[in-house]
């Protein structure tokens, strides 16, 4: 009496495992695009709440956004109070100016795609930075006045461009995604390098695109939403993308100073 064995030939084993395969892979898939759907979901969550406590601010301060960045003399010393986070003289870190506006601001003022370090003092939350050519006022480090006192803090600043003039907020840029090619950014900068006369600060100054290619944006009328296009910038040079930048994977949002300065 002859027995046979029940058994898989060769070809359905190759099949069964190739069968596998594509279930793991587009199981995976799933996974991984469901992951990056809940950090952007997550990211557009915390500029919501940070353009909220801008406006916040900007209710109690005649309108005006608060300063991107300021240098006071304290206790001999120098304070570095930037637009999100304080550092004493000491290299003591306390909140900014945003965080009293700001339910949870620990996880707010971190972006959830980026787990890079801070380019910028000891600050211990990155990965967004403020439109700081024409929002945010940004200070200059303190000097002798004529009179010999010294010019510090709101005394020595360059402002951004006054509420009154405007014209198209829906359209402005305040808070987004930030990257160059060594990090992340706190302070961003327009491609038209109209006040920073610096361009190797403004190709410094980009926006990343890590959410999907995307980048996550917060705007001066509220609302929030991504950008897919990064933009090399009118001065752009192969150097400055590729050094500075990190293009394509950081860029900015539009050729020129379109979607950053409100007066446009």
């Amino acid at each position: 009496m002859n027995t046979r064995h029940a058994g898989f030939t060769l070809v359905e084993v190759v099949v069964t495992i190739a069968l596998v395969g594509m279930l793991l892979a587009m199981t995976f898939t799933g996974l991984s695009g469901a992951r990056r759907g809940a950090l952007q979901g997550r990211c557009q969550s915390n500029l919501r709440q940070m353009i909220t406590a801008a406006q916040s601010y900007a209710l109690v301060n005649g309108g005006a956004f608060p300063a991107a960045l300021l240098y006071e003399v304290e206790n001999g010393g120098i304070s570095t109070r930037a637009w999100d986070f304080v550092q004493e003289a000491d290299g003591t870190i306390t909140p900014g100016v945003l965080w009293s506006y700001t339910d949870q601001p620990l996880e707010v003022q971190q972006c959830p795609g980026f787990a890079g370090d801070a380019n910028f003092g000891a600050d211990p939350y990155t990965g967004y930075n403020y439109n700081t050519s024409f929002i945010g006022a940004e200070g200059r480090y303190p000097v002798p006045g004529p009179d010999g006192q010294i010019l510090d803090g709101w005394n020595n600043v360059r402002r951004g461009v006054l509420p009154s003039q405007w014209h198209a907020p829906a359209n402005t840029v305040v808070f987004a995604d930030a990257g160059y090619a060594s990090g992340a950014n706190k302070f961003m900068r327009a491609p038209g390098n109209t006040v920073e006369n610096n361009i190797g600060m403004v190709y410094a100054g980009g926006q990343a695109f890590r959410h999907g290619d995307g980048c996550c944006c917060a705007w001066l009328d509220g609302h929030c939403s991504r950008r897919t296009d990064p933009h090399e910038g009118i001065h752009a040079t192969q150097t400055l993308l590729d050094e500075i930048m990190g293009y394509p994977r950081n860029g900015f949002l539009s050729q020129d100073d379109l979607l950053y300065d409100p007066r446009r």
